[in-house]
């Protein structure tokens, strides 16, 4: 039977397809199936160092996104549906040739459109921590629904500001959506910990990306966190690594590499907060080298 999808908060309530269907566009918002679709598996060492460590984060890119952000990095497989098909017993299949590789934890990328197929995959415990890597733009019901299979959280907090949230992810809700789900996740997992070597165990790390021209909705969403949290409750990665890709050259006023100093102003303003417990990038991050291969690796 199909399945009546009312996982995120675009709330479609369409009947999804088990499985593409050649030449159909698929109903909607994400338009993808509710078997997974997936494009790379593989050993990931650009993530946080306590999520990479030294021996890589086991890392599962999805295909479909439930929002269209304009400048999306992983564009090709977010919006443009590249991906191979995947079950949920080849998910744990995939999940244990990782693990076996030395993973320290398995890193689902985009996993909000196969919510019912994750938690087929994750029945039996895995014996190394499951990140549940996502934009922010996520149900509160859904977090609620992955207790026990999730111990750490990686959200996006893309924006503070309505405007530029319709303008580049057609999400104007965005802002009161990911503050309620991020308080859902940390309500769930607590406070962050990591074990002798630094590597995360549980927790949540907020990750944000400063976008060219857009301090002031960087500078509300530090307010937010340093308003919202205790010291030692959450992780904080202030991102230098936009790069223009996707539809970005369509707006011309983010189509250009972030500046010195505007990420020196934002990395200030972080510093003045008082967050201690987080990340900040280097410049060189701001490389489509680091974007990853999305080949089918481990996949097919």
């Amino acid at each position: 039977m199909p399945y009546i999808c009312n996982d995120c908060p675009r709330h479609c309530r369409v009947a999804r397809s088990t499985t593409p269907l050649p030449g159909k566009q698929l109903p909607g918002y994400c338009h993808c199936p509710s078997e997974p679709l997936a494009a790379r598996a593989a050993l990931h060492y650009w993530e946080e160092p306590c999520i990479s460590g030294t021996r890589g984060s086991g890392t599962i890119f999805f295909t479909g996104c439930n929002l269209r952000c304009c400048f999306c990095q992983n564009s090709r497989i977010s919006q443009d549906g590249y991906g191979f098909p995947v079950s949920p017993l080849q998910l744990r299949r995939i999940y244990q040739t990782l693990i076996r590789q030395g993973a320290h934890n398995i890193n689902l990328v985009t996993p909000t459109p196969y919510k019912k197929a994750i938690l087929d995959s994750l029945q039996t415990p895995l014996p190394v921590p499951v990140v549940y890597n996502c934009g922010g733009y996520e149900s509160v019901e859904t977090i609620h629904e992955l207790k026990g299979k999730i111990q750490i959280y990686i959200p996006d907090f893309k924006y503070m500001d309505t405007q530029a949230a319709a303008r580049y992810s057609d999400a104007e809700n965005y802002p009161e959506i990911a503050q309620q789900a991020i308080l859902a996740m940390y309500e769930q997992v607590g406070a962050y910990q990591a074990d002798s070597r630094g590597i995360l165990q549980k927790g949540v790390i907020i990750r944000h990306l400063v976008l060219p021209g857009l301090l002031k909705n960087t500078y509300a969403v530090i307010d937010w966190v340093r308003k919202t949290f205790a010291p030692n409750q959450v992780l904080f990665s202030l991102m230098r690594q936009y790069v223009p890709c996707g539809q970005a050259a369509r707006y011309p006023e983010i189509n250009r590499l972030l500046s010195a100093r505007e990420y020196k102003k934002a990395e200030q303003y972080l510093f003045d907060s008082g967050i201690e417990d987080g990340f900040v990038q280097e410049k060189a991050s701001a490389d489509k080298n680091f974007i990853p291969l999305f080949d089918g690796t481990g996949i097919i």
